[in-house]
């Protein structure tokens, strides 16, 4: 696919989405040196939230690009592969981890809301298949390095920044916008609601048996 279509995103766009995946989660599962991850492990952990995203096909029924598409796979390696290497510059910077996540999940999202509407999937389905495309790679990745599923817990409103976006984009599909435009404008508010719930600490609350359990303190 090399074209806008109606309601379609091209290739490259795809790829795009795999490589910061890959990325963010290999950097991600570099970070946790107390794990004595090796090279290999990193690399899988890096192409599984690179396609994650994948999830989408699942629900959509559809043959999983991840599998039958030629680049997927190798484009989320070889990125995986790069992020391993880079690991100490990325590691002088600022926090990267964060910010890259934000615009993967808003990516993830986009294409998974914009490929359910192509095939015809009503407005609020399509709105689930999204937010899921979004936080599939992260939940894949938290579940292979045993760690606590983020998605499940007291956080910055993770699905629900995935979700947002995602809702975004089905309005203004359905009110005649073009698809790119409202993908790229998904991306951004995903992105965005993200990285200010990180910093300005935005939650839900806890369920009230959690609070018990912890004392009556927040997560």
């Amino acid at each position: 696919m090399d074209t806008i279509t109606p309601f379609g995103i091209p290739l490259w766009a795809e790829l795009v989405a795999v490589g910061l995946g890959a990325l963010q989660g290999a950097l991600f599962a570099g970070a946790l040196t107390d794990r004595r991850i090796d090279v290999l492990g990193t690399v899988l952990v890096g192409t599984g939230v690179a396609l994650g995203g994948g999830l989408r096909d699942i629900l959509l029924g559809v043959p999983p690009v991840a599998v039958y598409g030629p680049w997927y796979v190798l484009v989320a390696a070889l990125t995986a592969l790069v992020g391993l290497s880079l690991q100490r510059l990325f590691a002088r910077l600022d926090p990267v981890i964060v910010p890259l996540d934000a615009v993967v999940i808003g990516l993830f999202g986009a294409i998974g809301t914009t490929k359910a509407l192509a095939l015809g999937v009503p407005a609020v389905p399509a709105v689930l298949v999204g937010a899921a495309a979004a936080v599939g790679g992260s939940v894949l990745r938290d579940v292979t390095l045993a760690l606590p599923v983020a998605l499940l817990h007291v956080g910055s409103l993770y699905a629900v920044a995935a979700a947002g976006g995602a809702a975004l984009i089905v309005a203004l599909v359905t009110a005649g916008a073009p698809a790119l435009p409202a993908a790229v404008t998904g991306v951004v508010v995903t992105t965005l609601v993200r990285l200010l719930a990180v910093r300005f600490g935005w939650t839900f609350p806890s369920s009230r048996r959690s609070s018990c359990a912890d004392g009556g303190g927040e997560r």
